[in-house]
C-alpha cells in the first residue's frame, strides 16, 4: 500500500475546499463517460517522435477490423485471464500503431527485453541470446537462439530480423513507428524510396544478424526492447498482406500467447503457445474485454468477471480501492517511469515570455492536485526524467509561490493580468478535471484561463503545426534512456510538432551530441544539463507528478508484476490463476 501524502492547514485551506468540490464533480463525469488511460493521450513512440499522429489512421484500421469475421476458437479448460480495455485496438501490428501494446507484448518477442533485475531495469537476452558491440559503437552483432519457432511452425532466422526492419522502413508499409529503426544505416534512404532495402541490416548466417548504425546511438539496445521492435516472420507476414495485425488467423509471432478470436467492440482472445521457447505459460489464455466505463470495470471486478483492473488507467476508481480495507491485500504497486506535465507554447502569448511561464509554474499547487485527484498516490517531480529512468537525478524544486508569480507577471508587463488558453482533447474528463483546477488556481494570480476542447483530428493537426496553446501532457518510458523523454520533446523538429516551440540552439546540439556518446557517464551528465536548461532555465514545461502504479487483482491471481516502466500494457507470461 503506497504512502498517501495528505497536507493540511496553511493559507491554501479555502482553495483546497473549492478544489475538492470541483474535482468531485469532475470525477463523476469521468465515472459516467469513461476516458482513456492517464497516459493514453500521448501516442508512444520510440527513438524520436513520428509526425502526423491523429485519428484518421485509427478509424481506417478499425473499419478493417470490423470487416474481419472472427473465427470461433476456445482455449482449453477454464484457466483464462480476463482483463479490461477501455478502447478498441486499431491493429496489433506494432509497426502501424503507437499506442495499444497489450496484445503485441504477449504474442511477439523482441531481440532483447527490458526487465527488472534485483530492483533495477536492465536489458536482458530474448530472441538474441548474446550480442557484441564494436568499439566505435556502430556495429551490433546479434546471435539468435536456435530453438525459437513462430506460431506457424517456422523457425526464427536472421532473415526474419532483416525482413522486420525492412518492412518497417518500406514506404509501402505505411508504418508509424519508423523511428524505431531509423538510426540503422540506410534506413532513411529506404523510407524515402531511394533504396530497395536497409543497407545496415545484414544476415551473416541463419542465426547471426549484423546491424550497422549511421552514427553511434547510445540508447540503441534499450530502443530494441520496445514493442515497436517486435520481430515478424517473413513468410507469414507477407502472406497475410494488409490483414496482418487484423485477422487473428494470419497474425503470427513467437510469443507465449497467440491470437485466437477478435470480435470488434466485444473482446479479443489469445490462447497459450505450448511451443514457446521459454516454456508454455501457466494460463490457458487471455481475454481482453472492451469495458470503456471505469465504474463498470469496478463492478465487473467485484462480481469476479475481471481478474485484474489497472487503477492507473481507471483513475476515478483509485480512491475507492485505496480507501477500502477489504482490498488492501489485493493491490499490487510499482513505480511509473513517467509523469504528467504541462507544455507551454513559446510561439504564443503570453507564454512566449519565460517570466510568464515561470509565474504559471509557481501559481499551480501541484501537491493539491495530486492529493485530491489521485489520493496522493505518487510524488511531485521537478524534472523531465522521472525516477526509475536511467539518468534521473535530484532536480531543483519548483516552488508553489503565488506571490512570487504575481511579481513575475508584473515584471513581464501583466500587472493587470492576462488571458491564457489551455487545449485538450474533447473526450478526456481526466484532463478536464486537472485543467479546471489549474484554471481556478491561475485565476488567483490574475490569469484568466479558457479551456478549449477539440476532437482528436483537430487536436493532433494543430499540435503537429505547433499551434496548440498550453496543454497537459503525459509520457511513460518506451525505453530506459533519457533520450526517450528529452529528444522526443525538445529537438527543433519535435519542439514544433509537440507544440512547445522551444527555442534553444544549445539544447538542440546537446541532444544530438548525447546520442552519439559512447561513454555512459558522460551521456548522463549531459542529459542532466539539458534537463536543467529545459525545465529550470527556460521553463519550457512544468513537471507535475509521478504516479505510483496501482493494480487491483483477484485473490486467485498469482505472480503478477507491474512492468518496469509502469505501463498498463504488460506481458502476462508469468501469471497463474489458483481458484
Amino acid at each position: 500500500m503506497p504512502f498517501l501524502y495528505i497536507r493540511t492547514g496553511g493559507k491554501c485551506d479555502i482553495m483546497r475546499k473549492y478544489v475538492s468540490l470541483l474535482l468531485a464533480g469532475a470525477m463523476v463525469v469521468g465515472s459516467l463517460s469513461g476516458c482513456g488511460s492517464a497516459f493514453e493521450e500521448e501516442s508512444q513512440t520510440t527513438a524520436a517522435v513520428t509526425a502526423g499522429e491523429g485519428s484518421s489512421d485509427t478509424q481506417a484500421s478499425q473499419e478493417s477490423v470490423g470487416g474481419t469475421e472472427a473465427v470461433s476458437q476456445t482455449a482449453p479448460g477454464g484457466n483464462m485471464l480476463h482483463i479490461p480495455a477501455k478502447r478498441e485496438f486499431p491493429t496489433v501490428d506494432t509497426q502501424k500503431d503507437t499506442e495499444f501494446y497489450v496484445v503485441p507484448l504477449n504474442i511477439y518477442d523482441r531481440l532483447v527485453e527490458c526487465e527488472v533485475v534485483d530492483g533495477v531495469a536492465e536489458i536482458v537476452p530474448s530472441l538474441a541470446e548474446s550480442w557484441t558491440v564494436s568499439d566505435d559503437g556502430l556495429v551490433y552483432t546479434f546471435h539468435l537462439r536456435d530453438d525459437v519457432t513462430f506460431h506457424n511452425g517456422e523457425k526464427l532466422t536472421a532473415d526474419d530480423v532483416v525482413y522486420t526492419i525492412d518492412r518497417m522502413m518500406d514506404p509501402d508499409t505505411g508504418a508509424r513507428n519508423t523511428d524505431a529503426f531509423s538510426m540503422i544505416k540506410g534506413a532513411k534512404a529506404r523510407l524515402d524510396g531511394q533504396a530497395d532495402g536497409v543497407e545496415g541490416a545484414v544476415a551473416l548466417d541463419e542465426n547471426t544478424v549484423e546491424l550497422t548504425l549511421e552514427a553511434p546511438f547510445g540508447p540503441f539496445l534499450a530502443n530494441l526492447a520496445t514493442p515497436a521492435c517486435s520481430i515478424y516472420n517473413r513468410k507469414a507476414t507477407e502472406a497475410a498482406g494488409d490483414q496482418f495485425g487484423i485477422d487473428p488467423q494470419v497474425t503470427v509471432g513467437t510469443g507465449p500467447f497467440k491470437m485466437s478470436d477478435w470480435v470488434l467492440n466485444d473482446k479479443l482472445t489469445m490462447v497459450r503457445n505450448d511451443d514457446y521457447f521459454k516454456g508454455a505459460p501457466k494460463l490457458d489464455g487471455i481475454e481482453v474485454i472492451q469495458v470503456p466505463d471505469e465504474n463498470t470495470q469496478k463492478l465487473m471486478y467485484e462480481n469476479g468477471e475481471l481478474d485484474i483492473v489497472d487503477l492507473s488507467s481507471s483513475s476515478s476508481q483509485l480512491g475507492y480501492f485505496l480507501e477500502n480495507d477489504a482490498y488492501k491485500d489485493n493491490l499490487v504497486t510499482g513505480p511509473e517511469a513517467g509523469s504528467y506535465f504541462y507544455v507551454f507554447n513559446q510561439d504564443m502569448k503570453p507564454t512566449d515570455d519565460v517570466r510568464v511561464r515561470k509565474a504559471i509554474s509557481m501559481a499551480i499547487d501541484r501537491q493539491t492536485i495530486l492529493d485530491q485527484m489521485y489520493s496522493g498516490a505518487g510524488h511531485l517531480v521537478n524534472s523531465m526524467l522521472p525516477d526509475g529512468v536511467l539518468g534521473a537525478y535530484d532536480a531543483q524544486e519548483i516552488p508553489y509561490d503565488p506571490e512570487g508569480a504575481r511579481a513575475l507577471l508584473a515584471e513581464a508587463g501583466y500587472s493587470d493580468g492576462c488571458e491564457l488558453e489551455i487545449c485538450q482533447q474533447t473526450d478526456n474528463p481526466d484532463a478536464l478535471a486537472i485543467n479546471q483546477v489549474v484554471q481556478s488556481m491561475l485565476s488567483q494570480v490574475g490569469i484568466t484561463v479558457t479551456i478549449k476542447q477539440m476532437d482528436d483530428a483537430a487536436y493532433f493537426a494543430e499540435r503537429k503545426e505547433g499551434r496548440l496553446g498550453m496543454t497537459r501532457a503525459s509520457w511513460k518510458a518506451d525505453f530506459n534512456d533519457p533520450d526517450n523523454f528529452l529528444y522526443t520533446f525538445f529537438t527543433e523538429r519535435n519542439a514544433k510538432i509537440r507544440s512547445n516551440n522551444h527555442k534553444n540552439t544549445d539544447v538542440y546540439q546537446w541532444l544530438e551530441d548525447a546520442r552519439a556518446m559512447v561513454d555512459e557517464d558522460e551521456r548522463m551528465a549531459l542529459y542532466q544539463k539539458i534537463d536543467t536548461a529545459v525545465v529550470q532555465d527556460d521553463a519550457a514545461v512544468l513537471p507535475l507528478f509521478q504516479m505510483d502504479h496501482i493494480v487491483v487483482v483477484q485473490d486467485w491471481v498469482k505472480d503478477f508484476h507491474v512492468a518496469w516502466n509502469g505501463w498498463t500494457d504488460v506481458s502476462y507470461y508469468t501469471v497463474s490463476l489458483e481458484k
